[in-house]
């Protein structure tokens, strides 16, 4: 049995969860992730991409609370999580998002400068008084805009980005997470010019300190487990971490839980309760994602079935020859980009290269893959010792789709209703019970309680104050906290 504290830790899966204490004790950040904060506290704007869980906020929150007491930059970070700009575009969005930047940076201003920060919500004005705060203090303003750009939530991206090249100078630094497949910059933005962008995938082989950083994750959250060697029999911690962080290619989130799995199990960690893990995972936080993301992908919904599709083809194949990675033909890669793009959000698959020249002629984009998923389809379903050492140093050639391959060949995809709204908001909150889709879900009696008071759907709780909500009887701080928490959970990508 874990103690309550490893309890408490073991449930949060997202940094911003955590408190401003526990987010320094259990979080590490090595050589690549160093390399990341430092651009992000340097000067320039920089666009940091990457999927889902792969630990975008984390470093953000890390280059911000390394800025508090720097004497050349001042830190302000900012989550964009607003209902309100998720329902508005053109000037409504941004007149919303400078209430929002206003708003914070007049509080960093007051609390920690005493300087009064005040001007009008118009684009140039916040723009000039942020450098007259800049050249007050006599410090370089660093913005970091967090959940700043969803795939499938493009309504208010031009607008975003004009905001963001707007406010860009030698006094101010705007940094933005975004998401892959972001490709409304607008007609001001040049995503060549106007900012770097930094993708942040871990890449197994590829890149110093992947194993250290796993291990290291694994004994913040588990340092009981790792500290007694009853634990692991004939695969050590750190092969596990590192054996581990590989399948989930590199996702922090998904490998947290893979920890959380693999230590319920009791007995020593082997090869048989990794195996037991690896499909764990695979049916009971992969799959149910992409249930989870089909009510949050707002215009992309309909083609959730034909990510499952593809889903199931590559896994198919790869499965079948044991392989770690694939190539689909430019042809492919061009008519599927949507459902590629949401696929790798998801943590099924990761791009590796953009083009990789094929057999059969012509040049594809290469991809790793989910090994997780990848085992429900191995013939056996389990991980030997061989198929281990195989994954670990692969021998197998990628799986090729080539531009006319049959497998391909009867998916089509559904038109577009570029004026659909995010289903989760119009969803009864009996959605939000705890389940593998939410597994932070909420009580049957507090869901009772929240209906009886006139919150039918989603959306409605979603735009409930806190003290709406403690107006309910036996809904406190703690129970407000949860709500939002899984709220959050339920409507941000």
């Amino acid at each position: 049995m874990f103690n309550s504290e490893s309890n408490y830790v073991e449930l949060i899966l997202a940094c911003e969860d955590f408190s401003k204490e526990d987010f320094e004790k259990y979080h590490c950040f090595y050589k690549y992730e160093e390399n990341i904060i430092a651009q992000l506290m340097a000067h320039g704007p920089v666009l940091l991409k990457g999927g889902r869980g792969t630990g975008k906020s984390a470093l953000m929150i890390e280059a911000n609370r390394r800025l508090m007491d720097n004497d050349k930059a001042c830190g302000i970070y900012l989550s964009l999580r607003h209902l309100s700009l998720l329902r508005s575009r053109g000037e409504t969005y941004e007149r919303e998002f400078l209430r929002i930047l206003n708003d914070v940076v007049k509080k960093t201003a007051q609390d920690r400068y005493s300087y009064d920060f005040s001007c009008e919500l118009e684009l140039y004005d916040v723009q000039k008084e942020i450098i007259k705060f800049s050249e007050h203090i006599g410090k370089r303003i660093v913005l970091f805009f967090d959940d700043a750009a969803h795939i499938g939530r493009e309504t208010g991206l031009e607008e975003f980005f004009d905001i963001f090249r707007t406010l860009s100078s030698s006094l101010v630094s705007c940094k933005a997470a975004i998401y892959p497949g972001v490709t409304r910059f607008g007609t001001r933005f040049d995503v060549y010019n106007d900012a770097k962008i930094i993708d942040i995938s871990r890449r197994y082989g590829q890149q110093s300190g992947f194993k250290e950083f796993f291990y290291e994750v694994m004994k913040l959250r588990y340092p009981h487990q790792i500290q007694e060697e009853k634990y692991f029999g004939s695969i050590s911690a750190e092969d596990v971490a590192e054996f581990l962080g590989m399948s989930v290619l590199g996702n922090v989130r998904s490998f947290i839980k893979g920890c959380s799995l693999l230590f319920e199990k009791e007995g020593k960690v082997t090869l048989s309760t990794l195996s037991e893990t690896l499909l764990a995972l695979s049916s009971d936080f992969f799959w149910p994602m992409i249930e989870e993301i089909k009510y949050k992908i707002g215009v992309y919904e309909p083609l959730m079935d034909s990510c499952m599709n593809i889903a199931e083809i590559i896994y198919d194949e790869c499965g079948e020859k044991k392989a770690t990675t694939f190539i689909i033909h430019r042809n492919l890669a061009n008519k599927f980009a949507k459902p590629l793009e949401i696929l790798e959000y998801a943590g099924f698959i990761s791009k590796r290269e953009a083009s990789r020249g094929m057999k059969k002629g012509g040049r594809g984009t290469r991809f790793a893959i989910n090994l997780c998923n990848t085992l429900e389809k191995v013939t056996g379903t389990r991980l030997t010792r061989e198929l281990y050492n195989e994954w670990k140093n692969p021998t197998v050639e990628d799986v090729q789709f080539s531009a006319n391959s049959v497998f391909f060949s009867e998916i089509d995809l559904p038109p577009i209703d570029v004026d659909r709204n995010i289903g989760i908001l119009e969803l009864d909150i009996d959605k939000l019970k705890k389940s593998n889709v939410f597994p932070y879900g909420l009580t049957d009696d507090k869901l009772q309680r929240l209906k009886e008071h006139g919150y039918k759907k989603v959306g409605e709780l979603a735009e409930a104050t806190e003290g709406q909500l403690k107006e309910i009887y036996m809904i406190g701080d703690k129970t407000v906290q949860r709500i939002r928490s899984v709220v959050e959970q339920a409507i941000w990508m």
